[in-house]
């Protein structure tokens, strides 16, 4: 399989292609600059290999503790993590979810300790529905379509990459797909 190093000097090659293409195909510079961003998070950051201790994992510093469950729960270089279908998609939703406790747990322990009234699953809904509808009004309305076709495509590099590194050794792709 290729390196860490390997995985991300393909990210920033597929970069300038992937802005161009964005931008030609959305016809909106903006919108191929979120690809663009989001494919460089997902490929040095949102990756595949999360499900293990990679490079891509130690980039998260002192928030690596948010991947532990999906290192449990997935195994390495399975379907569900390096899948060029379901991969991201999960990750999205998983990290996601992770992001909601988090704040949930950080604003109900602060009220705890407040006296005050914690928020209600209501609540935090509005919170993440104010801040689509802010992202819609400034960013456009198809910010995070383009954002997941981004990371969807920074993993995907990483996925591809691996097909083929596995192809050239044992012949075998399946298990990615």
């Amino acid at each position: 399989m290729p390196s860490g190093k390997t995985h991300d000097a393909i990210t920033f090659l597929i970069a300038p292609p992937t802005f161009v293409a964005a931008w030609a195909l959305a016809g909106s510079a903006p919108t191929g600059a979120i690809i663009t961003g989001a494919m460089l998070f997902g490929g040095l950051m949102f990756g595949p290999d999360l499900d293990t201790a990679s490079v891509q994992y130690s980039r998260w510093g002192v928030f690596r503790f948010l991947w532990y469950p999906y290192q449990a729960f997935f195994p390495h270089r399975s379907r569900w993590s390096h899948g060029l279908v379901f991969g991201t998609l999960f990750r999205v939703v998983y990290f996601m979810g992770v992001l909601t406790l988090t704040a949930f747990l950080a604003v109900y322990f602060r009220a705890a300790l407040e006296g005050a009234a914690a928020p209600s699953l209501f609540e935090i809904s509005r919170v993440w529905s104010s801040i689509a509808d802010y992202a819609s009004q400034n960013i456009g309305e198809r910010a995070f379509l383009s954002g997941f076709i981004g990371l969807w495509l920074g993993a995907a590099s990483h996925t591809l990459t691996d097909m083929a590194g596995s192809f050239i050794k044992t012949g075998r792709i399946m298990e990615f797909l």
